[in-house]
């Protein structure tokens, strides 16, 4: 039987478990990122583990998400995790170098190689052939010690690629199909391969912005061929030495296939407050616009910012718009300037900001009160954008740029005929702000500012529980509903402790006070809990506030990884009506629970004088770390034996 790039990979870099469908395996990882946002955590992790030089291929420490510095605070982590860095072995992208995904597409990522990221849009990487995951802190760091990385081996997805985008429609409008088709819980232990005649009509920056929002399908990865347009690309960047092809085989299975006519595809536009709510811009009208935002890891390449100039060029934006521009990267940013294009965006009134995440982590540009916000990036979810009530819509650079112009949600169709935007033969190669690390790794001091804190450890599993249903949720809760980014907050990341007192503020502004007042207890949730980013965050915090277990109907994939490493115990109702019976400050007991996690077997749950049974869906390695309160207790033990 043929074979999909994906398991070609894996079977590759496999060094534990087989390649069963459910069954979890673990391979070994050619390259790691991180970004400062989680990287802080990651490293302090690192350290724990007592390893002194990283054992990856190449492993990059990037700074793009705390960038605003009104405080001491990102400062100094920059500082920290650019020593920590030095000393162990990585690469360091300072603050300006730009956005993760974007840098390491350009200058590091290779075809064939696996790569895993603490941030949930590193799938950016299968844009070239990558096996590109996000990841929290701790799997990270333990990629970077040497240690394999582990997921359930997951179903494959084909999705069929037909024609060729008309004018005006772009690689956003792409994946906003497969949004509509799939949904937000659609790719849920799933890698999506790419593939058809469409394939060869899109170039990398385009198929780097569809494997980017394969985060938002909830999928493990997505990932396209290696073939003679992603030769191109890495030759441009003077890295065509690092390309080998990669195909599927020609009877390759999959478990599920889609398919996307390509020509018959319009601009398209997610409506708040899901990235899966997906309509035609034509449908959804001229409706007034107050901001839009173009850049964030998903559309701020050069062949994106190219399209934007040539839309904008000597023109003006509508008095009624504030326009801001994020170029992905430095190169990207450098290039504009050099052929002119720069200069006919800040001519028609756009706003530069710095090559960074920005607005798209709610790093500033908050919209108005509840101002219409057009934006480039990959989620929307409500408050994101550090305005509560605003509404966000997701749409293309093409839609963005029209519509700034204009003043009302444009589709770009009506510009006339769309300027030819040609791929360069030769990008500008300037890496003076990638430090690498130390020659003498023995000299480098590591400097830990006072806002950086431990992070919290979980205890051994007791043999039963008893506590208090602390939240109830719905379904679809995001790691922003659990943990809050944004430019208040961010600085924070370091400081567990202080972060507590924001856990869930915008689900239940009482939930902290709860925790520390009930001394923790059982957060009960809905469908797909845990979506969105990879932060480890939300489940290191809620680790800090004593949350023992998430009862839900099910989870999000890295979110449950993480709760699992932080000693969370990621319980899933077997018959979900039980949840309707469940109420906030109910008692919650679970009489034999150690016993339970131990043998593998349904957990006990008691609530309300009902009891009831939950799962515990966990591989054995899992269940160690359950059992020993976390991953990092369950390393630990494992070395002293």
């Amino acid at each position: 039987m043929g074979m999909t790039i994906a398991q070609k990979i894996l079977k590759e870099h496999l060094v534990d478990g087989e390649m069963v469908q459910g069954q979890e395996i673990g391979f070994r990882i050619d390259q790691t990122l991180t970004q400062d946002a989680t990287g802080t955590m990651a490293y302090l992790q690192f350290e724990a583990m007592g390893v002194d030089q990283v054992r990856t291929e190449r492993s990059v420490a990037y700074i793009d998400h705390n960038t605003l510095q009104s405080g001491f605070e990102n400062a100094d982590d920059h500082k920290y995790i650019g020593s920590v860095a030095k000393k162990h072995g990585i690469y360091y992208s300072k603050a300006g170098n730009g956005i993760c995904h974007q840098v390491h597409l350009e200058r590091f990522g290779a075809p064939g190689k696996t790569l895993i990221g603490s941030d949930s849009h590193t799938p950016t990487g299968g844009g070239i052939g990558m096996l590109a995951f996000g990841a929290g802190g701790l799997d990270v760091a333990v990629a970077m010690g040497g240690g394999a990385y582990y997921i359930p081996m997951p179903k494959m997805v084909r999705v069929n690629l037909t024609g060729k985008l008309s004018p005006w429609v772009s690689a956003k409008d792409v994946i906003l199909d497969v949004l509509r088709q799939m949904t937000v819980k659609g790719g849920v232990g799933k890698i999506v391969e790419y593939a058809g005649e469409g394939v060869a009509t899109l170039s990398v920056p385009e198929r780097a912005t569809i494997t980017n929002m394969g985060a938002e399908l909830g999928a493990t990865t997505s990932v396209f061929p290696s073939d003679g347009e992603t030769r191109r690309f890495l030759e441009a960047q003077d890295r065509g030495d690092v390309w080998v092809e990669l195909s599927s085989d020609p009877d390759a299975v999959y478990d599920e296939e889609y398919t996307v006519d390509l020509s018959a595809l319009e601009p398209l536009a997610a409506m708040p407050h899901m990235p899966d709510n997906v309509k035609p811009v034509a449908e959804i009208g001229a409706i007034k616009v107050n901001q839009c935002c173009i850049g964030s890891c998903t559309n701020s390449s050069y062949y994106d910012m190219m399209k934007v100039a040539s839309i904008l060029k000597g023109k003006t934006v509508h008095p009624d718009v504030s326009l801001t521009i994020s170029p992905g990267s430095k190169q990207v940013f450098n290039m504009l300037a050099q052929n002119g294009a720069l200069a006919d965006i800040i001519a028609a009134g756009a706003r530069i900001l710095e090559c960074a995440c920005g607005p798209c982590i709610g790093m500033g540009q908050s919209p108005e009160s509840a101002g219409v916000s057009l934006r480039t990036f990959n989620r929307n979810f409500e408050g994101r954008s550090g305005t509560q009530d605003a509404q966000i819509y997701l749409v293309s650079p093409e839609v963005a740029a029209a519509s700034a112009l204009a003043g009302v949600l444009t589709d770009p169709r009506t510009l006339g005929e769309m300027p030819a935007i040609e791929m360069p033969e030769h990008f500008v190669i300037n890496d003076n702000m990638i430090v690498r690390p130390a020659e003498n790794p023995a000299e480098v001091e590591v400097v830990r500012g006072p806002n950086i804190k431990p992070f919290p450890l979980g205890k051994a599993l007791e043999a039963s529980y008893t506590g208090r249903v602390v939240l109830k949720t719905e379904d679809n809760i995001t790691t922003d509903h659990i943990l809050p980014a944004g430019a208040k907050l961010l600085p924070y990341r370091s400081n567990v402790p202080y972060y507590s007192n924001y856990c869930f503020i915008n689900v239940d502004p009482e939930f902290p006070a709860r925790c520390k007042e009930q001394g923790g207890g059982v957060i009960v949730g809905g469908a797909n809990y845990g979506q969105g980013s990879s932060r480890e965050h939300a489940a290191l915090v809620p680790l800090y506030l004593g949350v023992k277990a998430v009862l839900c109907k099910s989870f999000a994939r890295i979110h449950k990884a993480n709760l699992v490493n932080s000693g969370i115990l990621p319980l899933t109702f077997a018959d979900p009506a039980d949840y309707d019976a469940i109420n906030l400050l109910d008692e919650i007991a679970l009489p034999h629970v150690l016993e339970e996690i131990k043998n593998g077997s349904q957990v006990t749950v008691v609530c309300g004088g009902r009891t009831f049974k939950a799962d515990c869906d966990v591989s054995d390695r899992q269940r160690g770390a359950l059992l020993a309160g976390g991953t990092l207790n369950y390393a630990k033990e494992q070395a002293a034996q």
